[in-house]
């Protein structure tokens, strides 16, 4: 498989554990927005998604530190100059323009493919960013320009509603059981495995005629 070396030119934390770093974006390397790149280091392997724009100088990824992670750390403490491995962009997760409204669903760094779809010039579509704090509403003020709406679910604290007026105290699905009206949708999900689960329970309960598209970041 063809990889690509891609070099480090700015790095910055997001919050304590999460943080956006920068690569020059090699020539002739296209993707479309919320497909992924595999970073390649020896025998480990993850994929991120670039945040976007496609056709910019830049590569740009929303990353979550994992304490002991095996690489994760490796970008945590990158440098500019430092050089990575990557392979060419892959993946189905892209946006489907239809009839149906579409609903967006992400939990922590899940965001980056919506951030990615917002910077291509997508809009209209309504968005919930599940965390547990405000402080981890990653690109918030793009997104909510973007958006038809967008709903911070804040689970581990009381939302900041005088800044988010329509933040909901909870976890997404508990949103999406209380306050979206039934109908048929064409839902976007990325996040937490267990997140996506119980999205699609809901789903299949509540919104007959929907389509589905998943992504699980971790």
């Amino acid at each position: 498989m063809t990889s690509y070396t891609i070099e480090v030119i700015g790095h910055r934390w997001l919050t304590d554990r999460t943080f956006e770093i920068r690569f020059q974006r090699p020539a002739g390397f296209d993707f479309l927005p919320g497909q992924k790149i595999g970073f390649v280091g020896g025998a480990v392997s993850r994929d991120y998604t670039p945040l976007g724009p496609a056709g910019g100088p830049e590569l740009a990824f929303c990353v979550r530190h994992i304490p002991r992670g095996r690489f994760s750390t490796r970008l945590a403490g990158a440098r500019p100059g430092d050089r990575f491995q990557v392979t060419p962009p892959f993946g189905y997760f892209t946006f489907q323009n239809t009839s149906r409204p579409a609903m967006c669903v992400a939990t922590g760094t899940g965001i980056a493919p919506f951030v990615a779809f917002a910077r291509a010039g997508v809009r209209g579509f309504d968005l919930l960013h599940g965390v547990r704090s405000a402080g981890e509403l990653y690109y918030s003020r793009e997104l909510s320009g973007a958006a038809r709406r967008y709903v911070p679910c804040v689970s581990g604290e009381a939302p900041p509603t005088r800044e988010w007026p329509l933040a909901f105290a909870g976890h997404v699905g508990g949103w999406l059981a209380e306050r979206l009206p039934p109908g048929a949708y064409d839902f976007y999900l990325c996040g937490r495995g267990d997140m996506i689960r119980e999205v699609v329970g809901i789903i299949d309960d509540r919104f007959e005629g929907s389509l589905v598209f998943t992504e699980t970041f971790f």
